[in-house]
């Protein structure tokens, strides 16, 4: 119970904060006061009202709010979230388009496990939906796991994955989003040798960090300065008493908010000030920019303390991708030994997390697939969240993946020799 108390220390100041900006926000509309304007009375009620919210949507996941898409018929059909492959740690979901036929494009989006809910790629997801059938990995928040439930690092992640893949079959469309891509393209290579019949049509691999090495980041740098003892000692809590998972060891998601937040504090000060002056003015709304950000990126989730450090140690540290030795269940996974699924990797110009070069070298490690069955792009002035979720992704980077999947969407049948694939 070490950590217990800090991990509980945390949840209590977030509490006390939604606590305090919800009673500001409640004295600062007192009925009585209106007769005598105050402006410090208007900006406690807004700040209060900015607070509450904030600190409130630290512990709700986000619904994926998709209610409907308007198809190429003009008519706006429903959008329903279907539980395909259930698991304790994570689930596979469908969104259902009703009125419509199965779409011939299958995609599975694999979506980070990096502190934010798969909901971080709603706008991706709605992007996909009038021409694919949109699968996406659902990861669940540690906090609420029992620890009955086992552990949970970077093999596990893996072979959720292959678990996935199989399921759908081999006509399936992968998109690797950010943190999953050095897994993703694991996972595929483990089909490769164990079960080639379940390889997915083609794998695309956004911004990843395949190799960390292949250009220094912010992120990278970090993970090359500080020990494994280090982030043992001061990331990992255990989960306090309030949720289900209490006892486990985890990466604690306010923690991890704290973290994003001291990247860009100034830039996040200036927006939350001029929002409780925009509340303060009757400006606010509740689904207007600032609200529709932060409702996302405010929402964290805990990650399972094996997953977080394994990731650090193995696909940063050791860089067990980048070299090809990466293991599962003591098996040796050899990324080489994909030879007919098509491979895309997505870069951004400017992305500070993921820095061009880092997700490229996948290519590299393809040794037995043929140039035809590689591409790459490299988006110039997109960042990192660009890539899959912004401007350039919608009108640029889209249409290139969809004609990728387009192009590679007829099965590629085992050379006899397996050899002359060489």
């Amino acid at each position: 119970m070490r950590y217990m108390a800090s991990y509980d220390f945390m949840e209590t100041m977030r509490n006390t904060n939604q606590w305090l900006g919800a009673s500001a926000a409640a004295i600062g509309a007192y009925p009585a006061f209106a007769m005598v304007p105050n402006p410090a009375l208007q900006w406690m009620r807004a700040w209060g009202e900015v607070a509450e919210r904030t600190f409130q949507r630290m512990v709700v996941k986000p619904d994926w709010g998709i209610p409907s898409i308007t198809m190429a018929d003009g008519k706006d059909h429903i959008v329903t979230v279907e539980n395909v492959v259930p698991g304790d740690f994570g689930d596979l979901i469908h969104f259902a388009v009703s009125g419509r036929k199965p779409m011939k494009r299958k995609v599975l989006v694999v979506a980070p496990m990096s502190g934010h809910y798969a909901t971080l790629l709603r706008s991706t997801v709605i992007s996909l939906l009038p021409d694919c059938e949109v699968y996406i990995t659902d990861w669940h928040n540690a906090r609420d796991i029992p620890v009955s439930a086992g552990k949970f690092d970077v093999e596990d992640y893996t072979l959720y994955l292959v678990d996935y893949m199989r399921h759908l079959g081999p006509d399936t469309h992968v998109i690797a989003v950010c943190q999953p891509a050095p897994l993703t393209l694991a996972a595929t290579a483990y089909l490769a040798e164990e079960d080639p019949k379940a390889q997915p049509r083609t794998l695309t691999l956004i911004g990843g960090p395949i190799d960390p090495d292949a250009a220094a980041t912010d992120v990278t740098d970090f993970g090359r300065r500080v020990t494994m003892g280090q982030l043992e000692q001061f990331m990992i809590q255990r989960v306090g008493f309030k949720y289900p998972g209490v006892g486990r060891m985890v990466y604690p998601g306010l923690l991890q908010l704290a973290s994003f937040m001291s990247m860009n504090w100034d830039s996040h000060s200036t927006a939350f000030s001029d929002q409780i002056n925009r509340a303060a003015r009757g400006e606010a709304a509740d689904h207007d920019k600032h609200n529709k950000f932060y409702d996302e990126y405010l929402a964290v989730m805990d990650m399972t303390a094996e997953f977080y450090l394994s990731t650090v140690e193995r696909v940063f540290k050791n860089r067990e991708i980048a070299k090809n030795v990466f293991t599962v269940a003591g098996k040796k996974v050899d990324i080489g030994k994909v030879t007919t699924v098509a491979v895309k990797t997505v870069e951004g110009a400017k992305d500070d997390i993921s820095a061009p070069g880092q997700c490229i070298a996948a290519l590299d490690l393809l040794t037995g697939l043929p140039d035809s069955k590689k591409a790459s792009h490299v988006e110039p002035d997109a960042g990192h969240y660009g890539i899959f979720a912004g401007k350039s992704w919608r009108n640029n980077i889209r249409p290139l993946v969809l004609d990728f999947i387009d192009s590679n969407s007829k099965p590629v049948k085992e050379p006899a020799n397996k050899n002359a694939a060489a």
